[in-house]
């Protein structure tokens, strides 16, 4: 679902920071050799991403579902010289892909890469995060977020994506819809839970900006 016109769409896009050669690369190549490439975080959702980066400064960053490296690499960008981003996916086959494009950045020696299911991997990184980007299977939305605030400094911020779901959170909900009721109940929970505060942004699909107290 677009909530704005391809026309405003365009317009927005025409008068934000311009994508860089690198990501407009990754981009292409995603749309040539990957499957479902729409979810791809894209020009303007990925300067949101940086943006929202630089000016958080983060140390250490995680990000729960790469997908082909395009929003890690925007979240790179703010990242501190002795930063690291630990990013989780499930798909081994899309590992090589992420790596070439990483190691062709910046920052190819500061991406932690890890194959599995996020709810595995995060208990293991002994690390304390100032900035989570929140992209993977919605089921796991709410099992994420509880095992995420614990590991997020003061302050950390974490970011959700696709919190909109094609505006199905403002429809009548199908029973056997799993991907929605979590939805709905993740987008409550973070508008109610006193350790963060939130605003939810209409950023594409939905973006929930969270604050950790």
């Amino acid at each position: 679902m677009h909530f704005l016109s391809q026309d405003l769409e365009d317009y927005i896009e025409q008068h934000s920071e311009k994508e860089p050669a690198h990501l407009a690369a990754l981009n292409k190549e995603t749309y040539q050799k990957i499957l479902l490439p729409r979810m791809l975080s894209g020009h303007f959702q990925g300067r949101v991403l940086s943006m929202l980066s630089k000016l958080i400064r983060p140390k250490n960053i995680l990000e729960i579902g790469t997908y082909t490296g395009y929003s890690a690499l925007c979240l790179c960008e703010g990242m501190q010289k002795d930063g690291q981003l630990h990013t989780i996916d499930i798909k081994e086959e899309l590992v090589d892909f992420q790596r070439k494009h990483f190691d062709k950045s910046a920052w190819g020696a500061q991406i932690v890469q890890h194959l599995g299911e996020g709810v595995n991997i995060i208990p293991t990184i002994d690390l304390k995060f100032d900035l989570v980007f929140i992209d993977a299977d919605k089921e796991n939305y709410l099992n994420y977020f509880e095992l995420i605030v614990p590991k997020m400094n003061t302050g950390g911020i974490i970011l959700s994506d696709n919190v909109l779901w094609s505006g199905k959170v403002v429809e009548p909900l199908q029973e056997k819809d799993m991907s929605t009721k979590v939805l709905l109940e993740y987008n409550k929970r973070l508008a109610d839970d006193p350790r963060v505060e939130t605003v939810l942004l209409p950023i594409r699909d939905g973006l929930t900006v969270s604050r950790v107290l």
